[in-house]
């Protein structure tokens, strides 16, 4: 005696009908586009991660270089102060004690300059690294809109439901808006979202 396992399967209670599947189908367009879509993003959001690391390091360099230029000028300064008070009387008498005196002296207006430089550029380096971040907080908001968008377009195929396939295209959206943003540098940034956020 053969057993045939289609005996048991009720065919007419499993059978989707053409608007299910037609639903199914397009929640299942949708989820591969934002997948893809997000996948493109991601590639963009890890290089501008990448970028804003590298700000925040040229920044800290900078700022480091700007102390240490600060402690030279000062240790020069006072160094020329010192020759100056110490021997008032010997540094006319002496030309070495006055070439030294105008040495120290050139040496602290040369690390002053430096320092005015490295400030300059550890600013420019916080407004790069400020400028990544607005493109940075615009694909975190992509990534959390299409994260929302998929998760209501699988409850979309759980329930058959159109009117929350249609729901779902809202964050959908959304999210592909504030991901083409970030990728085409678009000034569309949701403060209030994002300092929710962050």
């Amino acid at each position: 005696m053969d057993i045939n396992p289609m005996d048991n399967v009720e065919t007419s209670d499993n059978a989707s009908t053409p608007s299910e599947s037609r639903l199914n189908t397009w929640v299942a367009i949708t989820v591969a586009l934002l997948a893809t879509f997000t996948g493109i993003c991601q590639i963009k959001d890890n290089n501008i991660g990448q970028g804003m690391q590298q700000a925040q390091a040229d920044k800290i360099d900078h700022w480091a270089y700007y102390q240490a230029r600060n402690l030279r000028e000062e240790v020069a300064k006072a160094t020329a102060t010192d020759l100056r008070f110490a021997n008032a009387a010997a540094a006319a008498a002496n030309p070495a004690l006055a070439e030294a005196i105008r040495n120290y002296d050139a040496l602290a207006d040369e690390q002053a300059t430096k320092k005015a430089a490295l400030m300059q550029q550890a600013q420019q380096d916080q407004s790069t690294y400020d400028a990544l971040n607005y493109r940075d907080d615009q694909f975190d908001l992509a990534d959390a809109l299409v994260a929302l968008a998929i998760s209501l377009l699988a409850l979309t195929a759980l329930t058959q439901k159109k009117w929350l396939y249609f729901l779902a295209l809202v964050p959908t959206g959304l999210g592909v808006l504030m991901g083409l943003a970030g990728l085409l540098g678009w000034q569309i940034h949701p403060d209030a979202i994002v300092a929710l956020l962050t």
